[in-house]
């Protein structure tokens, strides 16, 4: 439909991954385990930390809000992904799209902040263990957790209106899994400028400086252990710390790289590779990475498992 000399789009294609047909139902049960690896993985640390009051502490409210961050995260397009893969409509509609860049632009600007916030706890925990209670006290964490959402939500909101103002072209094919902003903003036939300047300002403040504050505080706390610690406690630190460094890896590792770079400067192949990653692995793998290397997450489990054992 044509109005105004603009085209009004109502629904765009999902080309999906790159899979060949042969492959496909390969490919599908292999998302699908990891989409329900994915779901259970995070919603078994939610319940621990729920259920066992000695996980009621600041760094696992992060972790909990982490968890709930990466399941949502996940839950917003990979079902969508698997019905593509399993139908020959691969069509989202309007409204679907803005919501499939909506969420995922929470769930992973909220993530930096959780990590950043982790981060801190440990810097203090570290550095001033006798006042650790004092400054990590239950109301600080909350509002931090609060204005992590808040923030997200709010740079969330301004991109989606932005891209609302958009006018697109015929062309309504997506070449991704799911609607990513970078991918949306090459279909519109109006200025994009504003919104990759946008992009670029609002990454540069919650991708870039929580990734710098990260760095600072695992330096102050490198420096704080080597000078009062000795062998043996800095590689009980490097213990206690090494789950979220792993994350930290993980997650920047892929995304800084997708969002702060112009998007008429990323390959169709790069944007998926990229996307699968921080949308699909990384969901995956950080429940294995808190359970297998957290000795709390496991003697929650063990204590969780012999109540319900008893109960019964």
């Amino acid at each position: 439909m044509i109005k105004n000399n603009q085209t009004v789009i109502s629904q765009f294609l999902l080309l999906g991954l790159p899979i060949p047909p042969e492959h496909q139902h390969l490919f599908y049960a292999l998302f699908l385990a990891m989409y329900l690896t994915t779901v259970l993985g995070n919603l078994i640390i939610i319940i621990l930390i729920i259920l066992d009051f000695h996980l009621h502490t600041p760094i696992y409210l992060f972790l909990s809000n982490l968890s709930f961050s990466d399941l949502c995260f996940s839950s917003v397009t990979m079902p969508k992904l698997l019905q593509n893969m399993q139908s020959q409509d691969t069509t989202i509609s309007y409204v679907g799209c803005l919501t499939q860049m909506y969420f995922p632009n929470v769930f992973a600007n909220l993530e930096n902040f959780l990590l950043m916030f982790m981060a801190y706890d440990r810097y203090v925990a570290i550095c001033y263990p006798l006042r650790y209670t004092s400054i990590m006290s239950p109301i600080l964490c909350v509002c931090m957790v609060f204005m992590s959402w808040l923030l997200t939500m709010l740079n969330s909101t301004l991109h989606t209106v932005l891209i609302v103002k958009l006018s697109f072209c015929e062309d309504n094919v997506i070449p991704h899994f799911f609607c990513d902003i970078s991918a949306v903003l090459k279909l519109a036939c109006s200025d994009i400028y504003i919104n990759e300047l946008t992009i670029f300002i609002t990454g540069a403040f919650i991708i870039v400086i929580p990734f710098l504050l990260i760095v600072v505080s695992y330096v102050q706390i490198v420096c704080s252990i080597l000078k009062f610690s000795s062998t043996r406690g800095i590689a009980k630190i490097f213990s206690t710390c090494g789950s979220h460094l792993s994350v930290v890896s993980l997650f920047y590792g892929t995304i800084i790289g997708l969002y702060l770079c112009p998007s008429t400067n990323n390959s169709t192949v790069k944007d998926t590779a990229m996307a699968m990653m921080y949308t699909v692995v990384t969901p995956m793998l950080n429940p294995f990475i808190y359970s297998l290397r957290n000795k709390d997450m496991k003697e929650a489990l063990i204590r969780v498992l012999c109540k319900k054992e008893i109960s019964l």
